[in-house]
């Protein structure tokens, strides 16, 4: 098992995201914005890794999260963007720098609102398996 595609997931996956066509106009970030946020984000987070290796070689499960956070009134604008997301990365053909990718799946979703209902974030949970 391996944590070296760790860095080159995440790469391709901002460069899917940050150049999907209906995520035009919305960040794309890997840390919570400073200062005055934009409205609607998408912010690529956490992950957790196991070995996948079998007989036949090397391999990882990633399981990332990318959230949409937004400070739109209602969910129509997160969910529209976290609908973007699922879009641009389920069954992607990704192509990483380190290890070759198998597939990206979706998860889960959970959406909820946050500083007494002022902004909004959905969470995605994404597999990614990926071998060496």
């Amino acid at each position: 098992m391996s944590y070296a595609a760790a860095a080159a997931l995440q790469a391709a996956v901002y460069g899917r995201l940050a150049s999907w066509p209906a995520l035009a106009g919305v960040a794309v970030v890997d840390a919570i914005p400073t200062g005055t946020a934009p409205e609607t984000f998408v912010l690529i987070g956490p992950e957790a890794v196991v070995d996948q290796s079998d007989k036949t070689g090397a391999g990882a499960e990633h399981r990332f999260e990318v959230a949409v956070i937004s400070t739109d009134t209602g969910f129509l604008s997160a969910k529209t963007a976290a609908g973007a997301v699922s879009e641009a990365l389920v069954g992607a053909g990704l192509t990483l720098t380190t290890g070759h990718l198998v597939g990206i799946s979706f998860l889960r979703a959970t959406a909820r609102r946050l500083d007494e209902g002022a902004t909004r974030r959905i969470d995605l949970t994404f597999r990614a398996r990926i071998e060496f």
